[in-house]
Formats: structure tokens, C-alpha cells, sequence
């Protein structure tokens, strides 16, 4: 695909969008992961929109992604949610990913909070701990950005010496002490999925730095920060990964504890779209 005709793509569906939420400038969005869809912040005059009806936006997948765009206001500031992600291992190219992302730059979105669920590497790190990103390692093979560059997208080559946001971790981490939320900073490990990892793979990614893995949030990081807009990853534990855990791993146990999560993350993702840093 040219990239004339990516941008043409992206400013098209951000005008359709646009029309069908009138009157909204939001200047942070949200991406809600699995589990979490009842963890949207709590907003005033919501407008919701089925991906199904945007032009270019697929539907989704995975169970436990609701597969809508929300606008709302909180604290003063207009807000887009989306509820659910697309992901590499849906059998998406990896650069599809950065669409949803540059359409909601073109919205007026220069802050954006990402949630996921991921595994814990370490014992340390339990279930139902959130963890507050400071850094990733790509593992997934490839990279959003290639295939589809457009100099309106920024530069080719984009720095990613600080891929999360100081100022939104550090807000990030007193909400956390605030609300008495158990949290860490940790460094993500990006892996494609959908199998969950072997205790070898564990163990590699153990030594390589990582403290959790999970299926998304890199792809969208990486297509964030090429277009500078602020980051912050802020992930739950669902379950301890292979070699770790006792138990064989499963989808339902992550949607189910994520139920019981979405409080807390609630209260982190209001906690920062009230306060001074966004």
C-alpha cells in the first residue's frame, strides 16, 4: 500500500469518526485489555461506537474484548476508550496494529494509557499485582512501522530511548500507594501468541530482562511514540507463566480474575485523568 493512500485511510476513518462524535476533542485515549472491560472510568455524556460500524476497524476476536470506541469526559478532559485491542496473533499483519493508533492521534490524542493482561516471570510478581511499564523488549519478530511509513506519521526511524512516559509512571505509582493497589515497575516482554510460553522460553525471557509477558502493547507503544505521544502501560497480573504456575494455564481464568481487578484499574485510570500530568 502506498503511503498516500495509508494517510488517506487513516484521516477517512477519523472524519466518519469524527461526525458520529460530535463535539469531542480528546487529548487521551484508552485501551482497554482482556478482562478489563469494566474498567472503563466512570465518564459524562458517553457516545459509543461498535468497531463494526467504522470504517476500516475490524471486529474483534478475543473473548473479553467488547469491540466499541467510547467518548466521554472526566476532570474536565474529553476521553476516547477503546474497548479492546487488535492483536498480531488474530492473523492481522503486525503493521496493521499502528492504524487504530494513528487514527486516534489524528482524534487530538497525545496521551495514551495502555492496560493489558500478562504473566508473571517471577514469583515475586503475583497475580492481581498490576505492574507499571518502564521499558519492553520486542520478541514478536517484527515491527509495526514497517511497510506503511508516511512522513505525517513522523520520523522513519523513531527514538524508543524512553518508550513509557516518566511523569505518567511516577503519577502512576503514587495513585497506586494512594488507592493501596500492590504495584511494580517492570519491563514487558512482547511475545506473538496466542500459545502460551514454554518454561524454557520463561526462563529466557527471565534472563533477557523481562518481569512479565503478555501478547500486545508493544505493536501500539512503538506506533505511539513515532507520532510523540505520551505513553504509559499500565498492566495486570492474570496468572504466574509456565514453570512458574502449578496449574495449566487458561483465557478464562485471565477474564475471570480480570473481573475482580477492574476496580483498581479504575482507580489508577481516573486517578490519572484527573490529575495534573495529563
Amino acid at each position: 500500500m502506498e503511503s498516500s493512500e495509508i494517510l488517506a485511510n487513516v484521516e477517512k476513518t477519523a472524519a466518519w469518526i469524527k461526525k458520529r462524535a460530535a463535539g469531542f476533542k480528546p487529548h487521551t485515549a484508552i485501551i482497554a485489555g482482556s478482562g478489563l472491560g469494566n474498567s472503563l472510568p466512570q465518564l459524562a455524556d458517553k457516545v459509543s461506537i461498535p468497531y463494526a460500524d467504522i470504517p476500516g476497524f475490524p471486529r474483534t476476536t478475543v473473548k473479553g474484548h467488547a469491540g466499541e470506541l467510547v467518548f466521554g469526559r472526566l476532570g474536565g478532559h474529553d476521553v476516547v476508550m477503546m474497548r479492546g485491542r487488535f492483536h498480531y496473533y488474530e492473523g492481522r499483519p503486525l503493521n496493521f496494529i499502528a492504524f487504530p493508533i494513528r487514527v486516534l492521534a489524528a482524534l487530538g490524542v497525545r496521551n495514551l494509557l495502555l492496560t493489558a493482561a500478562v504473566g508473571s516471570l517471577k514469583p515475586s510478581i503475583k497475580p492481581g499485582d498490576m505492574v507499571l511499564l518502564k521499558d519492553h523488549i520486542n520478541l514478536m519478530g517484527s515491527n509495526p512501522l514497517m511497510g506503511n511509513y508516511d512522513p505525517a506519521f513522523g520520523e522513519m526511524f523513531p527514538d524508543m530511548n524512553e518508550p513509557y512516559d516518566k511523569a505518567l509512571r511516577r503519577e502512576a505509582v503514587a495513585l497506586a500507594k494512594k488507592f493501596k493497589v500492590r504495584a511494580v515497575e517492570g519491563v514487558y516482554a512482547a511475545v506473538t501468541g496466542p500459545s502460551y510460553e514454554t518454561p524454557a522460553e520463561v526462563r529466557m525471557y527471565r534472563m533477557m530482562g523481562g518481569d512479565i509477558a503478555g501478547m500486545s502493547v508493544v505493536p501500539e507503544t512503538i506506533t505511539a511514540r513515532q507520532l510523540k505521544i505520551r505513553v504509559a502501560g499500565l498492566c495486570w497480573v492474570s496468572n504466574f507463566t509456565s514453570g512458574i504456575s502449578k496449574t495449566a494455564l487458561s483465557h478464562e481464568e485471565v477474564l475471570e480474575l480480570g473481573a475482580k481487578v477492574s476496580d483498581k484499574m479504575r482507580a489508577l485510570l481516573e486517578g490519572l485523568l484527573k490529575s495534573k500530568v495529563i
